[in-house]
């Protein structure tokens, strides 16, 4: 017998899962400005520092922080291997978003083509790591609300890199990586809403099993605490660089 379950979400971890995008949006915004090093040349370090930082820890931790929130009252796994390859889609999407915008930050065309590229490799991300989503059922998808996800994704990511590329101060710098952390949990859990999950099973606490399966209790905690981590070395980095500016003027 097939039986819709009702999700629940605790507020702590949906907190702390916006808490990890904006983190990750305010570094990698950061880093954003270095990219372009002029005569249209741009920076691959810093634009792979921000790729990593935006996609890695902004889309891709926060995701997964975002998912330990989610209470099914089931067992529920992820796979290694669509969990991977959303990670390295989310940090080349938003790399190319990222390196693509830098080059002529000020022209609309620019920031509306690297916001759909953005706003799209979020979504990729997010419906990868539902798809390697593990339990005992199956989701049935609602379509007209997974469109509009991706357009509150690409709405929102083009806003915050206008503001991230177009202004000076550190203040509108921090608005701007909150403005990308709400386009990011926006997308995230309107995605959620377009997901009924349909218990197949005559046990749903039984946990999924297979090869390159992990439980819901292995990874996110370490995806969050990586995430963070990240966050921390990669500020230092951009921190020492903004450092090493004047000296090398």
């Amino acid at each position: 017998m097939n039986i819709t379950v009702t999700p629940t979400y605790q507020i702590s971890f949906v907190a702390l899962s916006y808490v990890i995008s904006v983190i990750g949006s305010f570094v990698a915004l950061t880093a954003a400005r270095r990219i372009s090093t002029g005569g249209g040349q741009v920076s691959l370090f810093n634009t792979a520092t921000a790729g990593l930082a935006l996609g890695g820890i902004g889309v891709w931790s926060m995701h997964f922080v975002g998912m330990l929130a989610l209470d099914l009252q089931m067992g529920v796994g992820y796979s290694l291997v669509e969990t991977l390859v959303s990670l390295v889609a989310a940090v080349v999407a938003t790399s190319l978003a990222l390196g693509y915008v830098a080059k002529a930050p000020r022209l609309l065309s620019r920031i509306m083509i690297a916001g759909s590229l953005l706003g799209a490799g979020v979504c990729v991300m997010h419906y990868l790591g539902m798809y390697g989503m593990r339990f005992g059922g199956v989701i049935d998808w609602s379509f007209g609300i997974v469109g509009l996800s991706v357009v509150i994704a690409v709405v929102a990511a083009s806003a915050a890199l206008w503001l991230a590329f177009n202004t000076k101060t550190l203040a509108i710098r921090l608005v701007a990586a909150c403005v990308m952390g709400v386009a990011v949990c926006a997308m995230h859990y309107t995605g959620m809403a377009a997901a009924d999950f349909i218990c197949t099973t005559a046990n749903p606490n039984a946990m999924p099993t297979g090869f390159g399966v992990i439980s819901r209790f292995e990874l996110p905690f370490l995806v969050s605490v990586t995430a963070v981590g990240m966050a921390l070395v990669l500020a230092i980095d951009q921190a020492f660089q903004y450092v090493q500016e004047p000296a090398a003027a």
